[in-house]
């Protein structure tokens, strides 16, 4: 069989999520042949990757993957890609981020990651030609492929519900995370990879992610200044339970901690610390390098992570793996991802995230989400998203 795959997100260097997967999942199927155990269900197979441009990450890779570069600059994939499945002999396409030909080879089959539907939910999250692209191309790019992969099952809801795909077109597989590289760091290697960051251990929150107005960042820094400044005054008292009240107190040492990318609408967002008068307890430490983040992971107080909308939430399993406390929305796909392994907070609710915040301090809540985080992240792996994608490409 010969399997097609655009590859043109795999391989940048900046990844955000769609990019770690398509990246995290090629390299998962090009591991099913180099095991043992599984040589033989992969050894009928030969891929074709293709890619914007060819690099020094495409070195070691199985003999039975080719690389293809399309050197198109604008319409990669609508002309370059489209192009290409007219002169290959393809017998499945595989797409892991939305975006498909619209027009391509008559009888190739086609498979379609969809990650989330958040324009559908968020419109003024999003850019407009990104809403527009959704409401005109994309709709019908999902309706017309052979079969859907949806990486949670809150995601194929939001196909059934706002698309009206059929339920029995759609595939849920997990991502995985990079188990290799999430793991606890301890003692003086912890101490010594936050010094670089200036930075101590179990006296920070931490956000992983794009600054933007979707992870809900605001009103996070609201509640992070509320938690370390004003304690109780902020809650409304009589709504919250009191066994949440004992729980916050100042804490002047706390720091919130976000890492990533400047994304859109961001402005107000790196504004905000200087108007609430916390500037000096908010870092902002920009995208740092993916060997850094289990540290960064390992000695924070918890992540927080009260996003508004999400299809997966991979922040959550790293988290998890490197005994790391969450804290999360109670929305979309997080509870799905997160399980038990994270407390959960109405992502619209400023009181219900400062409670949530200072519950995550206690030591006992710490030790049992970290004991549950452990156990949730059993279920997730990139080697069995490989297989059960490559089961749905033979299926086709």
């Amino acid at each position: 069989m010969i399997i097609g795959i655009d590859g043109s997100r795999a391989f940048l260097k900046d990844k955000t999520g769609t990019e770690n997967y398509s990246y995290q999942l090629l390299k998962a199927l090009a591991k099913l042949e180099q095991s043992s155990f599984s040589s033989k269900i992969d050894s009928k197979n030969q891929y074709i990757v293709y890619l914007r441009t060819q690099g020094d990450a495409l070195r070691g890779w199985s003999g039975n993957f080719k690389f293809v570069e399309l050197k198109w600059p604008r319409l990669w994939t609508q002309v370059g890609l489209a192009r290409q499945t007219f002169k290959d002999k393809l017998d499945v396409l595989f797409i892991p981020a939305h975006t498909s030909p619209l027009i391509h080879k008559p009888g190739l089959k086609t498979v379609v990651t969809v990650h989330d539907l958040g324009a559908e939910y968020l419109p003024k999250m999003h850019q407009l030609k990104q809403r527009l692209y959704l409401k005109y191309i994309t709709k019908y790019q999902l309706k017309s492929a052979t079969k859907l992969i949806a990486v949670s099952n809150a995601t194929k809801k939001d196909l059934v519900k706002k698309i009206g795909i059929d339920p029995k077109k759609i595939e849920v597989i997990y991502e995985g995370y990079d188990e290799n590289l999430f793991k606890p760091v301890k003692n003086d290697i912890l101490v010594n990879s936050l010094k670089e960051f200036d930075l101590v251990a179990g006296k920070y929150f931490l956000f992983i992610g794009t600054i933007q107005p979707r992870k809900n960042l605001e009103r996070l820094i609201k509640a992070f200044s509320s938690v370390i400044s004003s304690g109780t005054r902020n809650l409304k008292i009589k709504k919250a339970k009191s066994r949440d009240l004992s729980l916050i107190a100042r804490d002047d040492n706390s720091k919130l901690v976000l890492v990533g990318s400047r994304g859109w609408l961001s402005d107000s967002i790196y504004k905000l610390p200087a108007k609430l008068g916390i500037e000096d307890k908010v870092k902002f430490l920009g995208r740092v390098e993916d060997k850094d983040l289990p540290a960064l992971y390992s000695g924070a107080i918890a992540l927080t992570f009260p996003s508004l909308f999400e299809g997966f939430g991979l922040p959550i399993l790293e988290a998890q793996a490197c005994g790391c406390p969450v804290l999360t929305s109670s929305t979309s796909s997080m509870p799905e991802i997160a399980g038990k392994g994270a407390i959960y907070v109405n992502p619209h609710s400023l009181d219900d995230i400062i409670r949530g915040m200072s519950r995550v301090k206690s030591q006992e809540s710490r030790v049992k989400l970290v004991r549950a985080g452990f156990e949730n992240v059993k279920r997730f792996a990139w080697e069995k998203c490989a297989k059960e994608t490559l089961k749905v490409l033979e299926s086709v």
